[in-house]
């Protein structure tokens, strides 16, 4: 028993640790040893049950340690009691650890040898349920371990296989590792050694391929990043002050292409004054193109966070259609609408989504997919704008989360939205990471968090599909299934029972 609680202990802080792999800090390394470190506890499990737990730990550690930060909107924007806060964000790190749970559950139940175990059954696995993570009470794949290879070798597969198959490919690489230790330097260690070497000389090939062809000639844009504290955001004393402050990033510039954040404008559409409106299309007409602009807009009796867009071309609208659960929508609403409306209070927190399909807006000569904040984890949901699309947009407001993480990990995530679609990423935020974003995936230019500016940078529009373009999660999927099958296949030549615990310094895998 004192085993398998130091053992609980060891999975939780490398679960812990795993934090560290992602932005701001950037050790892509460590979630694939950490990773390593769980893959072994697993094996050493007496049982499928113990493996559950081991899983559940590492996923409670990784999840309240990179997550936590949900407490900052709940509590200092959403008048939520500290501790209730607290305690909500500790559940909801509980919950999603139920995955990684299952995972060690689902490893331990197949009847498969020791090296298809590490080499196959667990890495397949735990890339399945990070897949299905991103479904599950519509969806939270934050944190899904490839968006720590935003700039590894790794990243090469994204295009391929998208995140999915990055994550895929990271815990393989955890698995070789560990059989690599085990092994050491006989036949099956050598082996371990040239695929660890062939996954990460593969992704670095495919790194170097330009899957998508620019198309037009480059133009100016500018991203304006307001630094308005959450806490006046919406403050009826402070209009005026937002307003002007936007006016003057705006006018400021001479850009083609203009972007203010997410909901920028805190009115309605049909509140915002004319004349401020008159002056920002004239300028953008001015500079012969575009303003996108984030505001929420009232339709049919429903209310939506939307953008619009002022200029040379007609007005335009996108409606953002993946919400926030508790924060823009609320889920079991019959179960729990009591209790949230009692306890949170945000502002426009109960919003309609728009169509799951809306066409590009034509501006500035492009034919811009525009996503609004958490939409941009969703890499399935933004391929539905492709090819059309020449250039993504996104715009976000991570205020809410304070001096937390968090504007660096979603800055990083969008990262591989350009690497999977091929198209540039420029990104207008309230406070940061206000970014453009290369078509490799790589920031080419950014401001700093926390300070009002304006990026003026130079963006180029793209041509072309990407092969995750073409065929979204199915191929990486496909590929996970067929390990899996061809596994559970194999399974009349290996052990018929779930993995028993093994000397430390053992050398053979089974």
């Amino acid at each position: 028993m004192a085993l398998f609680n130091k053992s609980y202990v060891l999975a939780l802080f490398a679960g812990i640790s795993c934090v560290f792999g992602f932005a701001p800090f950037g050790f892509s390394v460590i979630p694939v040893l950490a990773l390593a470190v769980l893959f072994s506890l697993w094996l050493r499990a007496g049982s499928a049950r113990t493996a559950a737990w081991l899983g559940f730990a590492f996923g409670l550690g990784l999840f309240s340690a990179g997550i936590g930060w949900i407490y900052i909107a709940m509590h200092q924007y959403g008048n939520m009691p500290l501790l209730l806060a607290l305690l909500a964000a500790l559940l909801f790190a509980a919950f999603w650890a139920l995955l990684p749970a299952l995972a060690g559950y689902v490893q331990a139940r197949f009847p498969v040898s020791n090296w298809l175990r590490i080499t196959m059954v667990m890495p397949a696995v735990w890339a399945l349920l990070e897949w299905f993570r991103g479904l599950l009470v519509t969806g939270f794949p934050w944190l899904t371990l490839g968006y720590a290879h935003s700039d590894s070798p790794l990243a090469g597969y994204a295009p391929v296989l998208g995140v999915y198959g990055v994550s895929f490919a990271a815990a393989a690489s955890a698995g070789l590792l560990l059989l690599l230790w085990r092994a050491r330097w006989n036949k099956q260690g050598k082996l371990a050694l040239v695929l660890l070497l062939s996954i990460w000389g593969l992704g670095a090939l495919l790194r170097t391929v330009a899957w998508t062809q620019p198309h037009g000639e480059p133009f100016s844009v500018a991203l304006a990043q307001g630094n308005i504290p959450q806490n006046l955001k919406f403050n009826e004393d402070a209009l005026v002050g937002t307003l002007e402050t936007y006016r003057r990033l705006v006018e400021q510039n001479p850009a083609r292409l203009t972007v203010l954040p997410e909901t920028a404008l805190p009115l309605l559409r049909h509140e915002v004054p004319e004349n401020f409106v008159q002056r920002l299309r004239d300028q953008a007409r001015q500079n012969g193109g575009d303003v996108l602009i984030g505001v929420f807009v009232r339709n049919n009796g429903s209310y939506y966070n939307s953008v619009f867009t002022l200029g040379v071309a007609d007005e335009q609208h996108y409606y953002k259609q993946h919400l926030v659960p508790f924060g823009e929508f609320i889920p079991l609403r019959p179960l729990l609408g009591w209790f949230i409306n009692g306890v949170l209070d945000i502002p426009m927190g109960d919003l309609a989504r728009g169509d799951a399909r809306q066409a590009p807006l034509a501006v500035a000569g492009q034919q811009v997919a525009v996503n609004i904040c958490y939409e941009d984890v969703f890499g399935e949901e933004i391929i539905r704008a492709l090819p059309q699309a020449t250039l993504l947009v996104n715009i976000t407001n991570d205020a809410w989360y304070g001096n937390s993480p968090v504007a660096a990990q979603h800055n990083q995530i969008a990262q591989f939205r350009a690497l999977e679609t091929g198209r540039m990423m420029l990104r207008a935020t309230n406070t940061g990471v206000t970014s453009i974003i290369g078509a490799n995936g790589r920031v080419l230019q950014q401001l700093p968090q926390h300070e009002e500016g304006v990026l003026l940078g130079m963006a180029q529009g793209y041509q072309g599909i990407t092969p995750y373009v073409r065929w979204g999660n199915a191929a990486v999927l496909l590929l996970l299934a067929a390990m899996l099958a061809y596994a559970w296949l194999r399974r009349k030549t290996s052990a018929h029972k779930p993995p028993t615990p093994s000397p430390a310094g053992g050398r053979g895998v089974g």
